[in-house]
């Protein structure tokens, strides 16, 4: 083993327990914290491909703004963050038979393929992949309205979680 796939494999289980801790955690700020720490994961594992383009918009786009964001709307929105009622769902079990059926199902499936020996092939001399991924982002033919209106939602959200937050509401004390 090459000390890039210990990396990775080292990468891998922490961001897998890190995932796990963001669905098991009680606590809702806990779980984002888990959030960020399972992207941070992903991004590393973006930098062990080579593809530093993409770990740094990991870190940038969904560390820094959408899990704070996350974070900001849970705090801003939430008084008390202890719930009274019941943590798991009386048919947890379906959940779990289905999670384990479904991995079962993609171990199967990828049992057979060959892809896991094969290499990607050589880009070019002069491929300049994060010049085609701008022109992408900003093509009105491409993906410029998804970007757009992903962008808007968020602003939306903010707007949303600062109105719940400020808003007085009947009944609750001062």
């Amino acid at each position: 083993m090459t000390a890039q796939q210990i990396i990775f494999l080292i990468v891998a289980l922490y961001t897998l327990i890190s995932a796990t801790m963001v669905v098991t955690s009680r606590n809702l700020v806990h779980a984002a914290l888990w959030l960020v720490s399972t992207l941070f994961g992903v991004a590393v594992v973006y930098a062990l491909l080579n593809a530093n383009f993409i770990a740094v918009v990991q870190v940038v786009v969904y560390i820094g703004a959408i899990a704070i964001l996350f974070i900001f709307a849970v705090m801003l929105t939430r008084k008390d963050m202890r719930d009274t009622g019941p943590q798991m769902n009386k048919s947890w079990w379906a959940g779990a038979l289905v999670a384990v059926l479904t991995f079962a199902g993609l171990v199967s499936l990828l049992s057979g393929w060959t892809g896991f020996t094969k290499t990607a092939a050589q880009l070019p001399a002069g491929f300049d992949s994060i010049s085609l991924l701008g022109e992408a982002l900003v093509s009105p033919n491409a993906f410029v309205l998804p970007f757009e209106v992903a962008s808007v939602l968020l602003l939306a959200a903010l707007v949303g979680a600062v109105y719940v937050a400020f808003n007085p509401r009947s009944g609750d004390p001062k």
